[in-house]
C-alpha cells in the first residue's frame, strides 16, 4: 500500500500543480494559439486529462463512462493509432468546450483515477499512471513556455506573475574542465522511472575535450550581436542563414531594443536585460553560430553526459550537436504508447539538462529532450566545448 499511496499522492499533486500554473490566467488567455508550436493552456489541461482517460480509465476501470464522447477527438495530440483528432493548427479555434467544462473534465477523471488506485493493485495500471504523471509534468513545462509566448506576443506585454524566477545570475567566471579521451557509458542505469529513449546503456568513444562549467550569458551573446554575428554568413549553416533572413532574426526571442538599450520580456513582464543571466530562447542555429564566432563548438550529447558531474544544470535546456536518434537496441513500446518518442527520431536536435520551467525532480542527466533546430520558445541556451 505504501507504493500505491506514494503514487496516488504524486498523481494528485501533479494534477493540482497544472491547475496552479494556470491560476494567474484570465479566461481569454486559455484559448490563444499564436503559432502552431504553442498550444492553448485549455488544450494542455484537456490533453493531459485525456491521456489518463484513454490509456487507463477506459481500459481498466470497470463500468467507466467517458466524460464526453467528443473529447478524444478534441484532445488527442499525435496518436495516429487512437483515431481522428483536431489538427494541431486548429487548437486555438476551440472556443468550446469552455474552460469550466475542461476543469470539470479534469476533476471527473482525477476522481476516477483516485478510486481506481485505491481499489486496485495491478502493477500495469501503476506503471501507466506513472507514465501519465511524467507526461503531465512535461506539459506543465509546456504550459509555462506557451503562456509566456501567448503573453509575450500580446502588444500590452502583460506579466504572468511576480514570483517566477527565470533569469538567475551567473555568479563566477567560466572555467573549462578537461575530459580525457576514452570509452564512456551512456544511458539510464537506475531502477526508477525514465523514458524509453534513455534506455539501452551503451559505450561511446570520446576524443579529449574541455567543457565549460557555465552557460553562455546575455553579456557574451550581446558581444556576438554587436560584432555583427547575425550579419556574417560564414558563421551560419545555409539553412540557418535562410531562416534568419526570411524571419528577420537579429536577437534572441523576447529581446526588445528600447532607447538603444535591450529589454527582455519575462513572465514577470518587460525588464531591462540582465547581462549576467544565461542567454535563453535561442535556436540551435543561433547556438551553433555563436559557438563558431567564439572559435569553439557545442558538445555532443555524449560529451555532455560524460562531463555532467563538473557543472550544474537545470537552468536552460542546452543545445547539443547530436541528432535525436535511437540508442543501440532501442525498442518502442507496443501499441499507441510506442508513438510517445520513437516516431520523432528524425530531423531534430537533442537538448540536455532541463530548465527553470522544468518541474522539480523531473529530469536526470540522461534525460533527452528534442526539438527542431529553428525552435526557440523553450528556455534554450548553450554551453561551449573546446577541442584539446
Amino acid at each position: 500500500m505504501v507504493i500505491t499511496d506514494n503514487l496516488l499522492s504524486s498523481l494528485l499533486q501533479t494534477r493540482a500543480h497544472s491547475e496552479e500554473i494556470c491560476s494567474p490566467l484570465q479566461t481569454e488567455d486559455y484559448v490563444v494559439q499564436p503559432i502552431v508550436d504553442v498550444s492553448p493552456p485549455k488544450w494542455h489541461l484537456g490533453h493531459t486529462t485525456w491521456f489518463f482517460e484513454e490509456f487507463i480509465l477506459s481500459k481498466y476501470k470497470t463500468g467507466y463512462t467517458r466524460f464526453h464522447s467528443d473529447f478524444a477527438f478534441v484532445f488527442n495530440s499525435y496518436y495516429e493509432s487512437i483515431g481522428k483528432r483536431v489538427i494541431r493548427t486548429n487548437r486555438g479555434n476551440l472556443s468550446r468546450p469552455t474552460v469550466n467544462e475542461v476543469y470539470e473534465y479534469r476533476h471527473h477523471v482525477t476522481s476516477h483515477l483516485k478510486s481506481l488506485l485505491e481499489e486496485n493493485e495491478n502493477q500495469q495500471i501503476k506503471d501507466l499512471v506513472e507514465i501519465g504523471i511524467h507526461h503531465e509534468k512535461q506539459h506543465q513545462e509546456l504550459l509555462l513556455t506557451d503562456i509566456k509566448y501567448i503573453l509575450g506576443n500580446n502588444p500590452l506585454l502583460p506579466k504572468y506573475n511576480d514570483t517566477f524566477i527565470e533569469n538567475p545570475k551567473m555568479e563566477s567566471s567560466t572555467e573549462y574542465h578537461t575530459i580525457d579521451e576514452g570509452v564512456y557509458e551512456i544511458g539510464y542505469k537506475g531502477k526508477d522511472f525514465c523514458y524509453d529513449n534513455e534506455l539501452g546503456v551503451h559505450k561511446v568513444f570520446l576524443q579529449k575535450y574541455a567543457i565549460a562549467d557555465k552557460l553562455v550569458t546575455n553579456k557574451e551573446y550581446l558581444e556576438f550581436i554587436n560584432d555583427n554575428g547575425y550579419e556574417d554568413s560564414l558563421l551560419w549553416h545555409a539553412e540557418a542563414w535562410d531562416w534568419i533572413k526570411k524571419n528577420n532574426i537579429k536577437t534572441p526571442l523576447y529581446w526588445h531594443e528600447i532607447d538603444k538599450e535591450y529589454h527582455q520580456y519575462t513572465l514577470g513582464g518587460l525588464k531591462i536585460l540582465n547581462p549576467d543571466a544565461p542567454v535563453t530562447h535561442i535556436s540551435y542555429y543561433e547556438a551553433f553560430a555563436f559557438a563558431q564566432w567564439k572559435g569553439e563548438r557545442l558538445p555532443t550529447e555524449f560529451e555532455w553526459e560524460a562531463a555532467q558531474q563538473y557543472f550544474n544544470y537545470g537552468v536552460r535546456w542546452e543545445w547539443t550537436e547530436s541528432a535525436y536518434l535511437p540508442y543501440p537496441n532501442y525498442a518502442k513500446a507496443p501499441g499507441a504508447l510506442g508513438e510517445y518518442n520513437g516516431k520523432f527520431m528524425v530531423n531534430q536536435k537533442v537538448l540536455r539538462g532541463g530548465s527553470v520551467a522544468t518541474p522539480n525532480n523531473h529530469t536526470r542527466y540522461t534525460y533527452r529532450n528534442f526539438f527542431h533546430p529553428q525552435l526557440r520558445w523553450q528556455f534554450n541556451g548553450l554551453r561551449l566545448v573546446k577541442n584539446k
